[in-house]
């Protein structure tokens, strides 16, 4: 596919490129800013990214967050990624589309795209504590919040206001197109049209090589581009609100493409079968690796007959994938007596996907969900303040093909939650809980269906004991409920490498998290330093129990597990212009004694921001990650690494209001050979030295 701006891209400009250039505005203090302020923070909100930095970041949310003390990325290509946070992922870190269930099917497997688009979202936000019991339980790690602004909550202020930009990156020849208007539509209405276009090739890693097995013989071929790195995708939405004094009630419909290439599949293991707990793939059945590392750093794909430069025919193994979503969404404030906000949402997602070898079609995943949420905010009560509610989920997913792991199955929740605050002098106290009921009905007679109930506490204490100190303390006790696929998979699966089996007997997974955190913050100086532990009870976790090459026996079981670790960071202003940091995080994990899989390895680096005058910023960055050699059975060691990544900016304005952004970023500038050891993927390099320029306005 060329790639060429989106017909949303040229209409929305088009359709407004009369009256924002022959509009002559008043001369006032510059109100655009609103445009990254339309809501409050959530509560619970440890971390948030802006709309500045989600647009010159990456365009799946793994890589968006990465860089984020006690985040990394469990990437699989460029198509897709999911965060780790403090070790865990998928529904351990759940990533919600403002507020709500994303509604895909990213946690069955990590080759399956997160559908939340971080390049049209408003901002980013990191939930934790009490707090992240408003949405999910289980969630340990904490929960993502993807807010964007499909459906309008505000009025433009002048009539309209939008952005529209366009970038390019050199190490994979990313070119991508971002548009968005909202205009008001009488006094109380307002339409929101927005989209992404994005196009890549097959990335760029240093020292990347291929290994071909010919029998008696091996070559080793050193390719510039990681075959089937590609990814395109194209996303539109639209919104409508009907806009009030007290409130705001609107409706949105969003479609998205996606197409990308799976690296790291290799034909070779497509006669592997199972007997038992064993793995046989003919005729290498002699060669199992046995829990022995070998051949770290090199790919085991072999060549298709596709190209491994510039551009991404489908030889190989490739995601043709299709969402539709239907939203609704309401505030109303004081809508009756003793409560001061009702929050209201419903969507509805017809979600598929195909996995192809070449132009054949090899499996289809398909999804119908439904998700809905009430949720009431009241008003004090002998000073405690807080929030109630109620959620409903239901998923159908039907599989099928070669790789069809498990029989067609539906899966309900219904779940009730609550959050208290308090102040106390110095003191807030926060509580919450969560009751879970989950039902899961499998179309396969030799299978039982699931029905389970699960509850969750948590509680925490922040104490600003002298000013600009604050010393918190949280804990809680989750369980989380086991998901279908680890109960009835049962197949191959070639993205990851992997033959899955289930349990059906699995029991619900407990937790008890004990966490320690210490924040300073004054006009210079802000320091934060956070220690936790985690306890688990019947962790649910895929163990490898046998391996031939990168094929691997897993079947999802329990044990007992923890997790613990600490992260930080702390920022100087070392004069108006230079503000230096330092920041760094380390995780460990074990169950049942032994190393858990995919713990990424630990990392500790520098940071320099520079505002030159009103219009220049830049940035400097530099950080390590660690050798990972605390590795689990069948696991690789994963080589430490050197990243140093480089950004400035330059923003102005073209009329009283308006104003434009050009940015340019230098990353892994040092070239290094970058592995993932939380991936699946952990010996395909990651994209090595690129350059990332690009333009927004805003209007």
């Amino acid at each position: 596919m060329k790639f060429t701006p989106t017909i949303l891209s040229f209409s929305i400009f088009a359709a407004l490129s009369n009256s924002i250039w022959a509009h002559e505005a008043e001369p006032q203090q510059l109100e655009t800013i609103q445009l990254h302020a339309t809501t409050q923070n959530t509560a619970g909100a440890v971390l948030t990214l802006g709309e500045n930095q989600l647009k010159q970041s990456a365009t799946t949310i793994g890589e968006v967050l990465a860089n984020q003390p006690g985040i990394q990325s469990s990437g699989f290509g460029a198509g897709a990624s999911r965060p780790v946070v403090r070790g865990q992922d998928a529904v351990r870190a759940k990533v919600l589309s403002n507020a709500g269930d994303s509604m895909d099917v990213s946690s069955l497997s990590p080759d399956h795209v997160i559908t939340v688009d971080p390049q049209l979202a408003e901002k980013v936000e990191l939930i934790r504590g009490p707090a992240s019991l408003l949405y999910s339980a289980g969630s340990t790690g904490g929960v993502m919040n993807v807010i964007d602004q499909r459906i309008p909550s505000k009025m433009p202020e002048r009539g309209y206001e939008g952005q529209i930009g366009v970038r390019y990156n050199t190490g994979n020849d990313e070119r991508l197109a971002h548009a968005g208007v909202t205009v008001g539509l009488g006094e109380h209405v307002a339409l929101r049209v927005e989209g992404v276009t994005r196009e890549a090739n097959n990335y760029i890693a240093p020292n990347y090589v291929v290994t071909e097995d010919h029998g008696d013989h091996v070559h080793y071929n050193k390719n510039r581009r990681v075959t089937d790195s590609f990814s395109e995708s194209d996303n539109f939405n639209v919104g409508l609100s009907w806009i009030g004094d007290r409130g705001f009630a609107g409706v949105a419909y969003a479609k998205r493409k996606d197409k990308y290439g799976l690296p790291g599949h290799s034909h070779e293991y497509e006669s592997c079968h199972t007997h038992g707990l064993t793995l046989y793939c003919a005729p290498h059945d002699d060669d199992h690796d046995h829990g022995h590392s070998h051949d770290h750093g090199h790919s085991h794909d072999h060549d298709h007959g596709h190209s491994h430069d510039d551009d991404h025919e489908h030889g190989g193994p490739w995601i043709d994938m299709v969402s539709e979503r239907y939203d609704f969404r309401s505030e109303l404030n004081d809508p009756f007596a003793g409560f001061k906000k009702l929050k209201f949402q419903a969507g509805y997602t017809d979600y598929y996907h195909n996995e192809l070898e070449g132009d054949a079609l090899s499996t289809r995943f398909e999804s119908k969900a439904y998700d809905g949420r009430v949720e009431l905010q009241h008003h004090s009560i002998a000073g405690w303040d807080g929030s109630l509610g109620a959620q409903y989920s239901q998923q159908k997913l039907d599989l099928s093909g070669e790789e069809a792991i498990m029989a067609p199955a539906k899966t309900q929740k219904y779940s009730v939650f609550a959050l208290e605050q308090k102040q106390i002098d110095q003191v807030k106290l926060e509580l919450s809980g969560r009751f879970d009921h989950q039902k899961i009905d499998i179309d396969n007679s030799q299978q039982k269906n699931y029905d389970g109930n699960a509850y969750s506490l948590a509680a925490a204490t922040h104490w600003e004991f002298m000013p600009n100190y604050n010393l918190s303390l949280t804990a809680s006790h989750q369980q989380r409920l086991p998901l279908a696929q680890e109960l009835y998979s049962d197949g191959k699966h070639f993205a990851t490498n992997t033959y899955e089996k289930g349990t059906e007997d699995l029991k619900k997974e407990k937790s008890n998290q004990i966490e320690l955190g210490f924040n300073y913050d004054n006009d210079r100086l802000h320091y934060d330093v956070n220690v936790y532990h985690q306890w688990f009870d019947d962790y649910i976790y895929a163990e490898t129990l046998d391996r031939y090459k990168d094929f691997r026996l897993i079947k999802y079981t329990q044990d007992n597990a923890k997790f613990y670790g600490l992260e930080g960071q702390v920022n100087y202003q070392i004069t108006p212009m230079y503000n230096i940091g330092l920041f760094g995080d380390y995780v460990r994990g074990k169950i049942d004694a032994e190393n858990a899989p995919r713990v990424p390895a630990g990392r500790l680096g520098t940071k320099i921001k520079a505002n030159f005058d009103d219009h220049w910023s830049g940035s400097a960055e530099f950080y390590r990650v660690f050798k990972q050699d605390k590795i689990s059975a069948y696991e690789h060691e994963t080589a430490g690494y050197n990243m140093l990544n480089l950004g400035v900016a330059y923003t102005g304005q073209y009329k009283a209001l308006d104003q434009y952004r050009v940015f340019l970023n230098a990353n892994n500038l040092l070239d290094s050979d970058v592995y993932q050891h939380a991936s699946f993927l952990s010996q395909i390099p990651q994209m090595g030295r690129n350059f990332m320029m690009g333009v927004d306005f805003k209007f």
